[in-house]
């Protein structure tokens, strides 16, 4: 990247804040500790890049170096690069207690092999790197998610953290955005929650022919049912963050939801 910005990157990112992450409390209270996403995630939604995380959670719990359990991770890590992209999904298991762990990669819906690829090389090499002894961690981007393990996950909704991401600019009218938001969501959440990729986008139209548009997901070990558990608890949680927003989404280790006043997904 230029040492400097251009005038058109400095017009884009005035339209822009550094968006806040914010884990949930099962209460729905949220803590008192904001993270700020990186400058260099501000140019990546000026320019759509997927060039860096979203963000990334390395648990406390550690493991020591050159062990078992680290042998296991790094096949772990080999195994999903391999297996994720052609259909956009993968899952394993490696090892034997107490060193098995447990990993799953995930692509949006929407994304070619090749990117599907590309996306979850550098979450492996991101995730390896930034939590080098953590027992279990999650790191997301625009394109994929993934996370491990020491505990067998799969199957089970991860609640916990959630991350919360907004476009700061509001709209004129929040009342009627809310509603068709939400109606296009839980729209969404049907159709993910019945389809074989466990993934829905689409648009709805909105008041002056504008149109709203998103996107709901979930991971493939899930049953329908908890898919469609998971995706209406963040869709119940949106007006928490996303009120009278522009665009919203919340990301959750089993489901995410999204929408914005642009289309943002490939056709």
């Amino acid at each position: 990247m230029a040492a400097s910005l251009n005038l058109k990157t400095i017009n884009i990112l005035q339209h822009f804040q550094i968006q806040k992450l914010i884990p949930a409390m099962s209460s729905l209270r949220f803590s008192s500790t904001f993270y700020l996403l990186s400058f260099a995630f501000l140019l990546q939604t000026a320019f759509g890049a997927d060039i860096n995380p979203l963000f990334r959670s390395c648990s406390n719990e550690t493991f020591t170096a050159n062990i078992p359990y680290q042998i296991n991770l790094n096949k772990l890590m080999g195994y999903l690069y391999y297996q994720a992209p052609p259909t956009g999904f993968g899952l394993a298991s490696l090892g034997q207690n107490p060193n098995q762990v447990h990993g799953l990669a995930l692509c949006r819906g929407d994304v070619s092999t090749s990117d599907c690829k590309t996306c979850v090389a550098d979450a492996s090499s991101n995730i390896r790197k930034n939590c080098p002894y953590s027992k279990h961690a999650t790191i997301f981007y625009d394109n994929c998610f993934l996370k491990y393990s020491n505990e067998d996950f799969f199957g089970q909704i991860d609640n916990g953290p959630k991350w919360y991401m907004w476009n700061v600019n509001n709209v004129s009218n929040p009342v009627i955005s809310n509603e068709k938001s939400k109606e296009l969501l839980s729209h969404l959440a049907k159709q993910a929650s019945t389809s074989p990729k466990l993934y829905a986008a689409g648009e709805l139209e909105m008041e002056e022919s504008k149109k709203l548009y998103g996107l709901a997901q979930c991971t493939r070990d899930l049953s329908y049912d908890d898919c469609k558990l998971c995706l209406d608890g963040i869709i119940d949680d949106l007006p928490s963050c996303c009120d009278g927003k522009q665009g919203g989404r919340v990301i959750t280790g089993s489901c995410t939801i999204r929408y914005e006043i642009y289309p943002f997904v490939k056709a």
